[in-house]
């Protein structure tokens, strides 16, 4: 019994992790959202300051915030009537160590493959 809780447990946590990255890669995945977190990197702003570059309605900024929220990338106070916005870098983590990840795996074919090819090579000479 013990066995089957710890499974859905796991389960659980792999799908929780899989949609957190999933909404990660999805925010990122816009150049308008891009920009925002640029922006939001130098300092916290307001959203009227995050819309200002781009040519869209506030309405639109808005969403693409809602979406960088989702994806638990940016944190919103609210002081009178202004909403400001923060990055949260910490949950870049869960992307950055996915591509790290992969980075390695990948570097490690390619080692295991170069080598192939030179034993190939020397074989023929």
């Amino acid at each position: 019994m013990t066995i089957y809780f710890a499974l859905i447990i796991l389960n659980h946590m792999v799908n929780q992790t899989r949609n957190e990255l999933d909404n990660v890669f999805y925010a990122l995945s816009d150049p308008t959202r891009r920009t925002i977190i640029q922006l939001m990197a130098e300092k916290e702003r307001s959203v009227k300051e995050l819309a200002e570059p781009f040519d869209m309605s506030l309405a639109a900024i808005s969403k693409h915030i809602k979406v960088l929220e989702k994806a638990n990338l940016l944190e919103r106070t609210v002081q009178g009537r202004t909403h400001f916005c923060r990055l949260k870098e910490e949950s870049l983590t869960a992307a950055e160590e996915w591509i790290h990840f992969y980075k390695q795996y990948w570097s490690r074919r390619f080692d295991l493959l170069e080598d192939e090819l030179l034993k190939a090579k020397k074989k023929e000479h």
